[in-house]
């Protein structure tokens, strides 16, 4: 009876030390678990970069440039770095083009010759949209225009989402722009072979800081 006793305070005492233990590793886990699901990702609004590539001559020489002021007029909070971009408005004053070209010269022209022959271009507005399939696109309004832009995206770091597309102005009814600017800088955009171009294709470039709360 004395052994009976003994081998039932053993067990007695085997199953509440793994009742303790279970409680234990359950409860970091579940709070570790539940902290993941609340954070939420969000966009820091001046950390937005938007940059530029046209080309000119026949051998589609690179001219690079970039937006100095992009202002985001609506964002929201998600669960992941694209659901909290998703949706975002944005505008971008064509005053803030900056070609950092040494001569001064390049920006007035592309001001005047270009966005300037323009339908209500003095603002890009555009929205960015996920879809379902996690794909990424901008529909940008240019030239009383809009349009959408498909995106390839990628993440740098932990943080940063950088996106590229090829935007054609075409799809924009602007192709009198991209003749205007042509002509205004014929001589500029003239190659080895004596013709002077200036393309269409226009590759867009973004970077986005998220943060997480």
């Amino acid at each position: 009876m004395k052994r009976i006793k003994v081998l039932a305070l053993g067990l007695l005492l085997t199953v509440s030390f793994n009742c303790k233990e279970a409680k234990k590793t359950e409860g970091p886990e579940g709070t570790e678990a539940k902290n993941e699901l609340s954070q939420k990702f969000s966009l820091v609004k001046d950390s937005t970069k938007v940059g530029f590539t046209a080309y000119k001559t026949t051998e589609k020489v690179a001219v690079g440039g970039k937006f100095t002021k992009i202002d985001i007029t609506s964002t929201q909070e998600g669960n992941s770095a694209l659901e909290a971009l998703n949706g975002t408005k944005f505008s971008i004053p064509v005053s803030s083009l900056f070609t950092n070209d040494a001569t001064g010269v390049r920006d007035p022209k592309i001001l005047e010759f270009f966005f300037g022959v323009m339908k209500n271009t003095t603002l890009i507005t555009g929205i960015f949209k996920v879809s379902d399939d996690k794909t990424c696109a901008i529909d940008i309004t240019l030239n009383g225009e809009t349009k959408s832009i498909p995106l390839n995206h990628k993440m740098l770091g932990d943080q940063w989402l950088e996106f590229n597309g090829v935007m054609d102005l075409e799809n924009w009814n602007a192709l009198d722009a991209v003749s205007s600017i042509n002509k205004a800088c014929e001589i500029l955009h003239t190659g080895a072979d004596g013709v002077s171009k200036t393309w269409s294709e226009v590759a867009v470039n973004a970077k986005v800081l998220l943060k997480q709360d």
